[in-house]
């Protein structure tokens, strides 16, 4: 199997809300497997990215949002052996005892530090034990767990693996994504249409659901249809519904990508609109799915996986416009265009957290996506000398990167100042 197959497979995950809170409820959960008594207090430390993106979004299983919450339902009926879908079985009378953890004062969330990596750390207590518990770099990498004071697992970082390491996907170039998205056997990679199937079945909840608002006027809009001729709009109904359910926290999981569901959600969902519009073939779908995830992966290996700007629109968005790319049949220098195209329009789009909001930025990156397209496909694009634009796409993409981070962490620290004056 192709190294960029195997990159691929191993970060497409199941992910049931958004990732962060899913991640917060994962370790809290881990933590408490290895305590035998009743747990009387929790503490939590967070990185900047972490606490942002679960600030205000919605909780599997629950009408309650944030950091907080999804720590307490962690704790009360979190299974850590379903990882980021960890709340799948939480009940009702579960989100009464995690608010009542929360007004005895038994749940205690704070900011660690202004970061774009990922880092959780949790510690609870009962009576007479205590269990500390560190995930970094991905939402479920466990790097530490400490039991009553004694270090009883512990594993390097993927931070400091990766210095020793190239970063897989850096060491191609768009030329050669291009030619391994075209050559690589089809059965090596019909695994990525099963994140069609689920985005879609996300989509599914999302429009029959009573709590979702955005998807309904996008289906008014499309004539009351998922499916019209008009391949702009389905995009946004089957993409944007799918995001808009998501945030919510839905009882359905996304396909996540780079550890976002959204990125998954923005990556695939336009290419299924436009396969399903223009009656291509699943082959034909796959490959671009392929390319849209490994242009995502390119440019988020530079900003980090968690940062100030909207790495579902940006990265995510630059990915998708590739695949659209790909499946009208653009080639090598109309994809360079693509990119430059989406460099030079939503780069800096600000990531203010988890929450209904990114149902307005998936609508822009969506637009900006096929009319990135369309342009770059007429000869019409922004040129390298311009902007944040590179001599090369593999350049424009790591300026794309390099903007959030470290390019936005100030921005970061003022989301996050904002969010704790609410």
């Amino acid at each position: 199997m192709k190294e960029l197959t195997i990159l691929i497979k191993n970060d497409m995950k199941p992910a049931l809300g958004v990732t962060e809170p899913g991640a917060i409820a994962f370790a809290v959960s881990k933590a408490k497997s290895y305590l035998k008594e009743e747990v009387e207090k929790v503490e939590v430390l967070l990185n900047s990215g972490i606490y942002k993106n679960a600030f205000t979004c919605g909780i599997p299983n629950s009408n309650e949002f944030g950091n907080k919450f999804s720590a307490a339902l962690g704790l009360v009926g979190g299974n850590p052996e379903k990882e980021l879908e960890s709340l799948e079985d939480v009940t009702e009378e579960d989100n009464k005892k995690a608010q009542k953890l929360i007004d005895e004062g038994k749940i205690e969330v704070k900011l660690n530090k202004i970061s774009s990596d990922i880092f959780i750390e949790v510690e609870l207590k009962t009576k007479s034990e205590s269990c500390k518990l560190t995930i970094e770099d991905t939402h479920t990498n466990i790097t530490s767990i400490i039991l009553n004071d004694k270090e009883i697992f512990s594993k390097k970082t993927e931070k400091t693996q990766a210095k020793k390491e190239e970063i897989v996907i850096h060491k191609y170039s768009l030329k050669d994504i291009l030619e391994y998205v075209e050559t690589v056997d089809y059965n090596e990679i019909k695994f990525v249409l099963d994140a069609h199937k689920m985005n879609l079945d996300l989509f599914q909840e999302g429009l029959s659901n009573p709590r979702t608002t955005f998807v309904k006027e996008f289906y008014r809009l499309n004539g009351n249809k998922i499916f019209s001729d008009d391949v702009l709009k389905t995009a946004q109904l089957i993409c944007n519904g799918a995001i808009e359910a998501r945030v919510l926290g839905l009882n359905e999981p996304a396909m996540s990508i780079t550890g976002s569901g959204a990125h998954g959600i923005i990556t695939t969902l336009p290419l299924y609109a436009e396969y399903k519009v223009k009656n291509l073939s699943e082959e034909k779908l796959a490959r671009a799915t392929m390319l849209s995830y490994l242009i995502c992966t390119y440019i988020k290996e530079y900003s980090g996986r968690l940062s100030a700007f909207c790495g579902c629109g940006i990265a995510g968005g630059t990915g998708v416009a590739c695949g659209i790319g790909y499946l009208r049949g653009a080639n090598e220098k109309e994809i360079t265009n693509i990119i430059n195209n989406m460099a030079s329009g939503i780069t800096g789009m600000i990531c203010d957290g988890g929450n209904q909001g990114c149902t307005m930025k998936g609508i822009v990156a969506t637009d900006s996506a096929f009319r990135s397209v369309e342009l770059a496909m007429n000869n019409i694009f922004i040129s390298n000398i311009h902007g944040i634009n590179g001599n090369t796409p593999e350049e424009t993409m790591k300026n794309m990167g390099k903007i959030a981070s470290p390019g936005m962490e100030e921005t970061e620290k003022v989301i996050v100042d904002i969010f704790q004056e609410k």
